[in-house]
């Protein structure tokens, strides 16, 4: 029988043996390392080409009267007209839904991991939760058009397609809210706790500034989701091409039902004010996105 072989090992100074890497293992660690950069590069080549396409075909069209005017008077033949009436119903829009959306969202969280870990009423939430993450987002539309529209006998309005919006971004914000807050160290609830501070307190001051940059970060994220939403808005605010500055009364435009309304078109120039609207939806998100991970920074507890 021959002797087994006996891997060399480096002596250093003061330090225990440690066993060099074998062939095989670096073999493998190589092999693996190459797989996660091809899955990266197959991730990035098609979000870098539709980047691409908006960017190569919107930027033309962009300029200060693009975004100053709108379409009221305007057809698709015609050149000029904007997307200032758009603009202003996505981002009251928005705004609405994520006032009702966001308290709702966090608190139902707070439920979840500070107080309700194993009861039943837990266990309904989550299941209700999960249930409305996986709903398409027509199914909202529909929801609001039903109950508050033709039921409760409310007209097409903005705040209709924000009801819409914040039924989509409830779950979204519920679920990341939800994992941040089990990230939070349990030594830091126990210290406050020991010092005689409430349990409330503990929530307000301790748990949710630690867990705050995570939470702006689910939050941005369902805005982002809903910010792009086409189905549930054409149902609740319907198509206009006058400036309505009243999110609660008449019908309302949004960046995503022009882009639709425009992309319909036949006409070469309706084609390309849809590119730069998309294109404007894109920028509008990343000044979101950074300036909410920018006070997120400067709020975050150290």
């Amino acid at each position: 029988m021959s002797a087994p072989t006996v891997t060399p090992q480096r002596n250093t100074p003061g330090k225990p043996a440690i066993p060099e890497t074998s062939g095989i293992r670096r073999l493998k660690d190589n092999i693996v390392l190459v797989a996660v950069y091809v899955a990266f590069a197959l991730a990035i080549i098609p979000l870098a080409s539709v980047l691409f396409k908006i960017v190569s075909e919107g930027a033309g069209v962009l300029g200060a009267d693009f975004f100053l005017k709108s379409m009221n008077g305007i057809g698709g033949r015609d050149a000029g007209g904007g997307i200032y009436h758009a603009m202003v119903g996505t981002l009251e829009q928005v705004a609405l839904a994520s006032l009702m959306s966001i308290p709702i969202a966090v608190l139902t969280a707070v439920y979840l991991v500070e107080y309700g870990q194993g009861n039943r009423l837990s266990k309904v939430i989550s299941f209700f939760v999960d249930v409305m993450t996986g709903i398409p987002s027509i199914v909202a539309g529909l929801f609001v058009l039903a109950f508050w529209i033709l039921v409760l006998g409310f007209e097409v309005s903005g705040f209709a397609g924000a009801l819409a919006l914040a039924v989509l971004m409830i779950p979204t914000v519920v679920r990341s809210a939800e994992e941040m807050l089990k990230l939070v160290p349990n030594d830091l609830r126990e210290a406050s706790y020991a010092l005689g501070v409430p349990r409330w307190r503990t929530i307000t001051r301790v748990v949710l500034p630690t867990a705050f940059t995570g939470i702006i970060t689910g939050i941005m994220l369902a805005v982002a989701r809903v910010m792009g939403e086409t189905a549930p808005l054409l149902l609740t605010i319907w198509v206009t091409k006058v400036i309505n500055f009243n999110a609660f009364e008449g019908a309302q435009s949004s960046l995503p039902t022009y882009i639709w309304e425009q992309a319909g078109d036949p006409n070469q120039v309706a084609v390309d004010r849809a590119w730069g609207a998309a294109l404007a939806l894109i920028f509008i998100i990343m000044v979101l996105n950074f300036g909410a991970r920018l006070l997120a920074r400067r709020t975050s507890i150290r």
